[in-house]
């Protein structure tokens, strides 16, 4: 009696055994003969006899082989590649081959046969895919699509990135001064108001170029963020200084000149004859 190794495995469509076509099913005496068989529930079986060590049967009958090769043309634009895959692998397993001669990623790859899409979760003898069956492989609109889509969003953000980097260098500038008139003012030197003014509209409109700016995600969105808090703190800042400015009183500068007395009169000379 022969007990048996099972490989189940889903449908293409769901089903535990729809996915098996008619030529799987022909095919199925033919694998008999290799020790495989397709039984009624959809399941891929491996037939051993009992009693045997390490899946040896009684008479020192080795392990039945693994599901035979096969060899499969794909054309790819104008070139065409030979691939040799499992009869069983599916179409997702194919196309990871395919990956390493084409260059194109699974997921941008579209394979076709008898003129039909096939699924990734497809069979390939479920398909009817036998050796030297001809494919077409294409890559897929929607992945050209999806590329080009992320290529712009990558331009915006780069754009986005060297514009804060440029009004962060202005703010650096802008920041060193705020503090310079906070250390004098703290001192009790008074600043001219007029600088404390330009400043402070200088920042504001640092602020507006920082708004025009779009990152709405990713680094460039948190870096906006960072610049935007600075400049608001150094306006505040500003504002308080500028009330505190107001209260110093103007240092004025007077000259006391020293006064001397008038010089006397001129001497008076002898003339002798």
């Amino acid at each position: 009696m022969a007990s048996a190794v099972v490989m189940h495995r889903s449908s293409s469509d769901g089903g535990s055994s729809s996915g098996w076509s008619e030529a799987a099913v022909a095919s199925s005496a033919g694998d008999e003969r290799a020790g495989w068989e397709v039984r009624p529930s959809g399941m891929v079986v491996q037939a051993r006899e009992e009693g045997g060590v390490d899946g040896a049967g009684a008479g020192g009958v080795p392990p039945r082989p693994p599901p035979p090769e096969i060899r499969v043309r794909v054309k790819y634009g104008g070139a065409r590649h030979e691939v040799a895959v499992s009869s069983i692998a599916t179409f997702g397993e194919l196309k990871k081959l395919l990956a390493a001669r084409t260059g194109l990623p699974p997921a941008d790859q579209k394979l076709t046969y008898r003129g039909r899409e096939r699924r990734n979760a497809d069979y390939l003898d479920a398909c009817g895919v036998k050796n030297r069956s001809k494919l077409v492989l294409d890559e897929d609109p929607t992945s050209v699509e999806r590329r080009y889509i992320e290529r712009r969003r990558n331009a915006r953000i780069e754009s986005a990135n060297r514009a804060i980097g440029a009004i962060a260098l202005e703010v650096d500038k802008l920041a060193d001064q705020v503090t310079s008139i906070e250390k004098s003012i703290t001192r009790g030197s008074k600043a001219a108001e007029v600088q404390i003014t330009t400043l402070i509209e200088l920042l504001m409109r640092l602020a507006v170029k920082l708004d025009s700016i779009h990152a709405a995600e990713g680094d460039s969105s948190s870096r906006k963020n960072i610049q935007a808090k600075r400049v608001q703190k150094c306006v505040e800042t500003l504002d308080v200084l500028k009330v505190s400015n107001a209260r110093l009183q103007s240092v004025i500068v007077t000259t006391k000149w020293e006064t001397f007395d008038a010089a006397p009169a001129a001497t008076q000379w002898e003339l002798f004859d």
